[in-house]
């Protein structure tokens, strides 16, 4: 299940405020600047900080190529709006 554009369009980061990499065949949000993952569960974000995951340095590289490579949507994308 994917997330809806207009949520897509106001998420962030609930430590830094900064935009996620929406990774939707995961169901994951990431924030690639404190290496951290949010799970999306049956469609809805869990953005709590004491549930977030820490991405190992391996597991960033594989995200950041993914990403790189179209495979992720970045939240609050002003560009295409």
């Amino acid at each position: 299940m994917s997330l809806d554009p207009l949520l897509l369009g106001v998420l962030a980061c609930p430590e830094d405020k900064g935009p996620l990499l929406y990774f939707a065949d995961e169901e994951r949000l990431y924030n690639p600047r404190l290496h951290r993952s949010y799970e999306v569960r049956d469609g809805i974000p869990v953005m709590l900080i004491d549930e977030a995951t820490q991405v190992s340095g391996e597991e960033h590289t594989r995200l950041m190529a993914k990403a790189d490579a179209g495979g992720a949507t970045l939240t609050q994308d002003k560009a295409g709006s």
